[in-house]
C-alpha cells in the first residue's frame, strides 16, 4: 500500500461515506501524482488528502518557503486551471514547523495497534493518523505498519 492510497484528515470520514468519492479520489490522485511525489520527496507534512466538493483537497505545511514554491510550481505544471478540480492549501509556517519538530508527547505501539487507532485515541479522529506518521517518518516506512513496543512521537493536537 502506498503512502497516499487512502483519504485522511478532517473531512475524510465524510468523503469516504460517499460512494463516488473513492473513484473521484483515485482519478484526481492520478492526475496530480507528480504533485504528491514532490510533496513526499520534499517532506511536506500533509494534514488532509481527500475529496471535498468533487475536488481533491490537499492541506499541508512545507518545511521551507522554497518547498512551498516547488509544490505550487508543480501544481501549475499539471494544470494551470487547477482550481476546477483541486483545492490546495500548502503553507510554510515557521511556528508550525518548530512545533512539529518539538513533538507533543510519546506513545508506544501495542499488539493490534495501527496509526489510525492511536490517532483516534489521541485526537478523537482516526483520519488524523498522518500527523503521527510525519512525526515518526524517520522510523516508520509505512503508516499501516508499526511494531509492538515501538516508541512513537505524538504531535500536539491543534
Amino acid at each position: 500500500m502506498g503512502l497516499f492510497d487512502k483519504m485522511f484528515g478532517k473531512g475524510a470520514t465524510t468523503a469516504q461515506q460517499d460512494s463516488n468519492s473513492q473513484q473521484r479520489f483515485n482519478e484526481l490522485k492520478g492526475k496530480y501524482q507528480s504533485v504528491l511525489n514532490i510533496i513526499e520527496q520534499q517532506e511536506v507534512q500533509l494534514q488532509n488528502l481527500h475529496v471535498e466538493n468533487n475536488k481533491l483537497f490537499i492541506r499541508g505545511n512545507a518545511p521551507s518557503p522554497e518547498t512551498k514554491d516547488k509544490v505550487w510550481d508543480q501544481i501549475k505544471l499539471v494544470d494551470p486551471n487547477y482550481d476546477q478540480d483541486l483545492t490546495a492549501d500548502i503553507t510554510y509556517d515557521e511556528a508550525k514547523a518548530a512545533a512539529a519538530a518539538a513533538g507533543g508527547g510519546q506513545g508506544q505501539g501495542k499488539s493490534g495497534d495501527n496509526l489510525s487507532k492511536i490517532s483516534k485515541q489521541f485526537y478523537g479522529d482516526a483520519n488524523e493518523y498522518m500527523r503521527i506518521y510525519y512525526a515518526n517518518k524517520g522510523t516508520l516506512r509505512d503508516p499501516d505498519k508499526i511494531q509492538v513496543g515501538q516508541k512513537l512521537t505524538i504531535p500536539p493536537a491543534e
